[in-house]
């Protein structure tokens, strides 16, 4: 009997080890292969990609003739952010970790493994800027207005919106930064979609170059060098 346990728990142990490496070779194949490779932008919106070594976030004008954000992201969520705040970032991810996780010290392995499941709810997680520094972590890149208003429509899209059809705050005294809020969102975190996935969406809704599919942010970034 013991043996046959422990012939049971080797083989499943095995596949396990070939699903996990299977996920992990068809990412990266995936995140190698670019979607809009030659995209065609009238350089008329500056927008941002920005990476804190695992987390994308979009970041786009606070105010333009194609949306005032601010009227849905009201400066007053955050703790400080004001009208002297002009860009704005934004980036889906799995709602409990994004609360119960401000830095990577905090981590827990139940939060995490609930991330993946697929079975929790979403947030997005919106923060104002004063200026943005382009260096190797934060990409620009400018692209039409029909473009923006196309990704405009994305990010929207990812939002919850109330029976007004307003965005709707996360009441949680939580913040990042001064300039931080979190909003409902909608769909689940899994180990399909993260939030690099989300970002990567978000360029390929306005024809931007992308990867067919990624779980990273690494990918990404890759189709900017």
């Amino acid at each position: 009997m013991n043996k046959r346990v422990l012939r049971y728990t080797g083989r499943s142990l095995i596949i396990f080890s070939v699903l996990i490496a299977i996920y992990f070779i068809t990412a990266f194949c995936c995140s190698r292969i670019t979607i809009n490779a030659n995209p065609v932008n009238a350089k008329e919106v500056d927008i941002y990609m920005m990476t804190n070594g695992v987390h994308t976030d979009i970041i786009v004008p606070a105010v333009s003739s194609e949306i005032d954000w601010t009227k849905e992201i009201p400066y007053h969520n955050s703790l400080k952010a004001d009208s002297s705040y002009h860009y704005l970032a934004m980036g889906w991810g799995d709602k409990q970790f994004y609360l119960e996780t401000p830095e990577f010290s905090d981590l827990k392995l139940s939060n995490a493994l609930l991330a993946i499941s697929g079975l929790s709810t979403s947030a997005m997680h919106t923060t104002y800027y004063k200026n943005i520094k382009e260096d190797e972590n934060c990409i620009k890149i400018m692209i039409s207005k029909t473009q923006y208003q196309q990704l405009v429509r994305y990010i929207l899209n990812s939002f919850k919106k109330d029976d007004s059809g307003h965005l709707i705050v996360v009441q949680s005294n939580i913040h990042y930064d001064i300039g931080d809020a979190f909003y409902e969102a909608k769909g689940s975190y899994s180990i399909f979609k993260t939030c690099n996935t989300w970002a990567n969406a978000a360029l390929k809704s306005c024809g931007q170059r992308s990867c067919l599919w990624t779980i990273f942010d690494t990918g990404i970034f890759l189709k900017y060098e």
